[in-house]
Parts: C-alpha cells; sequence; structure tokens
C-alpha cells in the first residue's frame, strides 16, 4: 500500500439530495437505496488510489452505507484496513453520517476457534474488525453464515453482547433461510435485541432466497434486506455479451465468478435481457438493480464496483424503479426460459 497524501477531500453538500433513503424494516433506520460493498476492490492486491475514489464518489453521491465483513480482501481483513486507513484519514469528521457493517462466520485463522458461529469466534473476530477499521463501534455486526454444529442460541447470544456492549448498534444476519430467520429473530427479541436486516444474495439469476419465501418473512417480522451480488457478479451488465474481457472477474484463475459460468445459453438470455432494458431506457445493470429494488422487503442494494465509473453507472438505475407488469413477466419468461 501506498502511502497517503495529506487529503483535501469535503463532502459535496448537495449529497443528500442525490440519494432515495428506505427504512429498514420497522426500524428508525434508513439506508441509501444503492450501498456499496467491499468484497471485492478494496484489498491490499487492489489499487489503493482507486479504492479511496470510490468511496468519496459514493459518499459525494449519498451513500452513506459502506459494507465490509472480516474476510474481505484480499487477504483477508486487508479491506477492513484499508478502509480503516480511508476513514480516518479521510472521513472521520464524518463518521456519524456513515453506516459501517461488518460480518464474522466464514475463514479467518487457523483452528477451531477461527470460523463458523461460536460465541468464542464471533466476539473474537468483531474485536479485530474494530481494530482494523480504527473505529469504537460498527453500526450492524452480521452473523455472516448459519453454523450447523453451534446453538443458534449461542451465535445470537454473541450478537446480542456485541449491542449490548456498544461494539454494534444493531444485529443482522447473512445466507439464513427463512425458517433459521424467524428462528433467529425470536431468539434475538427474547435477549433485548431487534433483528434489524439480512443479507442474502438475490439478483435475477439467483432466486433461491425469494422462492424460499425470505423476503414475505422478513416483511412479515417487519425486519429489512439488503442484497448482495445483485449483478450476479457482473454477469448482468454488458460485459459478457460478446465474450469474456480479459480484466472481468470470471477471467481470474481464482475468482469467486468461474469461466464456465458464462455458457452461450446464458448470453443469449443475457442478450434478450439487454434489449429489454434499453426499451426501458436503461443499461442491463441498471435495470438489474431495479428489478432487485422493486421487492417492498428489500431496504437496500449493495453494488462492489471497480471503477467510478461503474459506481456512477449503478447510480443511474435509480432514475427508473417502475416496472410495468408486461415487463416483469417478459423478464420472467426470459429468467425461466
Amino acid at each position: 500500500m501506498p502511502v497517503m497524501k495529506k487529503p483535501d477531500y469535503t463532502p459535496d453538500a448537495s449529497r443528500y439530495e442525490k440519494m432515495t433513503y428506505r427504512r429498514c424494516g420497522q426500524s428508525g433506520l434508513k439506508l441509501p437505496a444503492i450501498s456499496l460493498g467491499l468484497w471485492h476492490n478494496f484489498g491490499d492486491v487492489d489499487d489503493f488510489d482507486t479504492a479511496r475514489r470510490m468511496i468519496f464518489t459514493a459518499f459525494d453521491r449519498g451513500i452513506t452505507h459502506f459494507d465490509l465483513a472480516n474476510n474481505y480482501g484480499p487477504p483477508p481483513g486487508s479491506a477492513e484496513t484499508n478502509f480503516g486507513k480511508i476513514l480516518k484519514h479521510d472521513l472521520a469528521a464524518w463518521r456519524d453520517e456513515m453506516i459501517i457493517s461488518t460480518k464474522a462466520g466464514y475463514l479467518m485463522w487457523p483452528g477451531p476457534y477461527g470460523e463458523w458461529g461460536s460465541k468464542k469466534y464471533l466476539i473474537a473476530s468483531l474485536e479485530q474488525s474494530l481494530k482494523r477499521m480504527r473505529v469504537e463501534y460498527v453500526d450492524i455486526f452480521y452473523s455472516h453464515r448459519p453454523d450447523p454444529d453451534t446453538p443458534l442460541e449461542e451465535t445470537m447470544e454473541a450478537l446480542a453482547q456485541a449491542v449490548h456492549q456498544g461494539k454494534a448498534l444493531y444485529a443482522g444476519l447473512s445466507n439464513y433461510m427463512p425458517e433459521q430467520t424467524r428462528q433467529a429473530a425470536a431468539i434475538l427479541k427474547d435477549l433485548g435485541v431487534r433483528l434489524l436486516i439480512h443479507q442474502p444474495p438475490y439478483s435475477m439469476l439467483r432466486r433461491n432466497f425469494e422462492t424460499a419465501g425470505l423476503f414475505d418473512t422478513l416483511d412479515e417480522l417487519g425486519i429489512g434486506a439488503i442484497c448482495f451480488s445483485p449483478l450476479a457478479q457482473g454477469l448482468l451488465s454488458n460485459k459478457y455479451l460478446h465474450g469474456i474481457p480479459a480484466d472481468s472477474r470470471a477471467a481470474k484463475p481464482h475468482g469467486y465468478l468461474k469461466k464456465e459460468a458464462v455458457t452461450p445459453e446464458l448470453v443469449q438470455t443475457l442478450t434478450k435481457l439487454n434489449t429489454l432494458a434499453a426499451g426501458r431506457g436503461q443499461t442491463l445493470a441498471e435495470m438489474a438493480l431495479a428489478w432487485v429494488l422493486r421487492q417492498k422487503a428489500v431496504t437496500s442494494a449493495l453494488v462492489g464496483t471497480s471503477r467510478v465509473e461503474q459506481l456512477l453507472d449503478n447510480l443511474k438505475a435509480l432514475e427508473n424503479l417502475v416496472f410495468s407488469p408486461d415487463e416483469l413477466r417478459e423478464i420472467d419468461a426470459l429468467l425461466n426460459s
């Protein structure tokens, strides 16, 4: 990481006029309709100045929510460390205008206490995250995934402890199915903590949480949703309509998105969706984000961008969030074909 230059950053005074904010479930918290996720492109292997510019641009456009996890990088932890440097150096004066979240659940260190859902792991991980980001508390602390071998009560006790100790303001879940979410919410309520938010993967190409009834459950319980991978790791963009670009995620040998996923059948579907998006005056990515945000229970969509230009393009989705019944039927037909 290069040594940072002296900052000259002042946020855009009109930033809050540029964003739509939505109430998170039945809580008092509002989130921007589009939030910035730091899963990719903010680690030590990435360009620090580009990451810094993306965070500045996001904040200037009214994106107040920055979503992290202990294992984001690579290497794991480096996204939090780099965000902490930017926060301390450039944004410390505006900390109270920001929602910062982190998670624990995936592998962080060797041994039996380095992953999953034990209280030992979750509390230790949160302490490490706070140090890396140089903050006294996070706004949201998530259990990143359910643990099949740890009692749900123990995992929820860890989230409640973090809230009661003031190290997190709110508790969240990620990747939990509807019945697990219902049980977790009940346990947290008994512990005096509201389950604020759920973070599932959700996009036009991944709808299993929707079909399982998650959004109906969240709506019933008054819990907000923030969806990650709304563009399916970039598949729901113009990027893959004419092959696999050399700088794309699918071209990286160790990336989450595999080259084999970009099949001719998928490209054909994406091409038809792109034509439909053009008829709406949108790019495919803009329509895909709008489609996610159409869900009543969805508070925000998490975007992960590698360039400022991508972030600005994604924000254009907010200019048209309305779908006609015919458009929704056509999209369903294409996705189910």
